[in-house]
């Protein structure tokens, strides 16, 4: 059987399956041999339902006898999905072909070869850069947050191609791609420019610790991914074992990850509260609770713009209970949560299922969360972190706060 009659043969059986579904479970009415008396209210609702699909029918039929150039089968199938997830018009739900779906799978697992950089939808329809990964590619081609990706290797994408344009910039590693970014300038202007940049292997390794200035101990949080609630908490036992004083969590340019690690990392620093909590489109809230057990450490928390979703929940958490100060800049503004769902044939979709608030009542979406002492990152400087406190103003203050509160 051809795929034009297995297609024509599926959307028969749905129109059938619906109409023998509304008529079992709402328009039981009189049978009189072959036909059934429906009211009038059930009829108009049950040729609503066959208008709406011989609709589609009917432009399927057009393209087969009209259109003037071959069709595949398979794209126009998946268009009409894709389509359909587009017309919520809403830049984080994104419906993924298998290929795509595979992809996706393959960045949360930690290694791919890449560029490392992480992207979002923008509200403008134009790929914007949450944060380049530390120590990648992106980061020392000098991709910084807030660029917009114009171009993959010549071709132009916007945010709803998003997807297809993170296949490209990855591959195999010792391979070149040619990014197109689009950057304001300190007077506003907006400049265009192309950046090539060399894949390499990108092996995510979300927490890194030290000790600083003696006493103080230091933890950076690059993601938060599957393992690094557990990462964290052996990085922070570590640091208590030695005996450290205060404690620096750093999770300026932390594009975010899932929502529970993040919840159990707040969990580790909160005593008994809240931490998040979640409302759908229902009005149902989901609270998010800490336990009385925590570590006794002051802390500050280091953001900026480059602090997104799951690290703002963080830093929101613990700045409502009053746990520790933040510090840097105001952070990215995402405060929508989405849920992954696996599709039969292997493909998959990620739809904004709700959004979430501070302990406060605050949702922070495309606002963010102002730190309680704000400081720039000095202009001259291009790397952070502990490897670079001298040139690190940001940490260096931060360092000043928490001494305030030790």
């Amino acid at each position: 059987m051809s795929k034009k009659r297995i297609i024509i043969f599926f959307v028969i059986l749905l129109l059938v399956t619906n109409g023998i579904t509304f008529a079992a479970t709402n328009i039981i009415g009189l049978q009189t041999g072959s036909r059934i008396i429906l009211n009038k209210e059930d009829y108009n609702e049950l040729s609503e339902i066959y208008k709406k699909n011989a609709k589609i029918s009917m432009v399927r039929q057009a393209i087969d006898e009209l259109y003037l150039r071959e069709v595949d089968e398979d794209a126009l199938f998946e268009g009409q999905i894709k389509g359909m997830v587009n017309a919520l018009e809403d830049p984080y739900s994104i419906y993924m072909t298998k290929n795509e779906f595979e992809s996706f799978n393959v960045s949360t697992e930690g290694v791919y070869g890449g560029i490392g950089v992480i992207v979002t939808p923008g509200e403008d329809n134009l790929i914007t850069v949450v944060s380049p990964i530390e120590d990648t590619p992106g980061e020392r081609a000098g991709i910084k947050t807030g660029d917009k990706i114009l171009k993959v290797n010549g071709k132009e994408f916007f945010a709803d191609k998003m997807d297809e344009a993170v296949s490209i910039m990855r591959g195999e590693p010792n391979t070149e791609v040619t990014i197109t970014l689009m950057r304001k300038d300190k007077d506003g202007v907006m400049d265009t420019f192309d950046v090539i940049i060399e894949r390499e292997v990108i092996r995510l390794v979300s927490v890194k610790s030290g000790i600083i200035d003696g006493d103080i101990g230091y933890i950076r949080l690059t993601s938060f991914d599957t393992i690094t609630s557990d990462d964290f908490i052996l990085h922070l036992k570590k640091l208590e074992l030695k005996r450290v004083k205060g404690l620096v969590i750093d999770v300026r340019g932390n594009p975010g990850g899932l929502l529970n690690v993040s919840v159990d990392i707040a969990d580790e620093l909160l005593g008994e509260g809240t931490i998040v909590y979640t409302e759908d489109k229902n009005g149902k809230k989901k609270y998010e609770k800490s336990d009385k057990a925590q570590t006794n450490l002051p802390l500050v928390v280091l953001v900026d713009q480059g602090s997104a979703s799951a690290s703002e929940i963080l830093a929101g958490a613990i700045k409502d209970n009053e746990r520790g100060k933040i510090v840097g800049t105001t952070t990215f503004g995402k405060g929508v949560v989405q849920r992954i769902k696996n599709l039969p044939d292997g493909s998959g979709i990620k739809l904004t299922t709700s959004e979430y608030f501070t302990p406060s009542g605050i949702n922070i979406h495309g606002i963010g969360i102002v730190p309680d002492v704000e400081v720039e990152l000095n202009e001259d400087v291009t790397n952070t972190g502990i490897d670079y406190l001298q040139k690190d103003n940001q940490l260096q203050k931060a360092i000043e706060v928490l001494r305030d509160e030790m």
